[in-house]
Formats: structure tokens, sequence, C-alpha cells
């Protein structure tokens, strides 16, 4: 069973490191998809002002924690770490639920599901 934990959390790591890496070089329109999401966590946790930066700080996460996971290194903290952030992000990038267009609304409920089964290997990862 080992090879294929070792397998899975390779996997599961490059696409956080590669997606990670995208964030980290240019925030771009993530930021303005970031931006009602944490207006909304402002209320909750004092966070910075410049969203662009936190969507940067949320890749270089994603870079640092997917490399953990893809190394071996404290896996279950690395996932934990990738968990708690995906579930922030997945709600601030993939909001089908608000799309008029089909083929959008298609589009962002797939890459939500997707994240969804990225949550599940995650939390298996930390079980």
């Amino acid at each position: 069973m080992q090879p294929l934990r070792r397998l899975g959390q390779m996997c599961i790591g490059t696409t956080f490191v590669q997606l990670g890496t995208a964030n980290l070089r240019d925030p771009g329109g993530r930021t303005d998809l970031a931006a009602p999401v944490l207006a909304g966590l402002r209320k909750v946790v004092p966070l910075p002002a410049d969203d662009a930066t936190l969507v940067r700080l949320n890749g270089a996460l994603h870079v640092g924690a997917g490399s953990l996971l893809m190394s071996g290194r404290v896996p279950r903290l690395a996932a934990a770490a990738l968990a708690a952030s995906l579930v922030p992000t997945t709600m601030a990038g993939h909001r089908y639920w608000e799309e008029k267009d089909p083929e959008r609304r298609t589009a962002q409920k797939v890459n939500f599901l997707k994240n969804i089964g990225l949550l599940g290997g995650l939390l298996a990862v930390v079980a």
C-alpha cells in the first residue's frame, strides 16, 4: 500500500505546486474572484487589505505544502494546510451557482467538483 500512497501524495502535491506557481507569478483575475470571499473573511479575521498579496500568499502556501506532500515530508501537516486553504479558494474561484451562462456554469461546476475531489484526497492523507 505504501507505494500507492506515495504516488497519490505526489499526484496531489504536483497539482498544488503547478497551480500555486501560477498564482504567485500572476494573481490576475483571481484577485477579483477572491475579493468577495476575502471581504467576508475580513469581518472575522484580520487580513491585509491587498487582495493580490493574499492570492500570492495562498499560491506560496500551495507551492510549499504541495512540495512537502510530494516529497513525503510531514504529509499530514502539508495535507491539512492544503485542505484548510482549499475551502476558501474553492468558494472564491468556483461559485458556479452564481453563473448565468450555462457553459460557464458547467465549467465552474466541474472545477468546484474537482476541488472537492482534491479535498477528499487531502483528508485521506490527514487521516
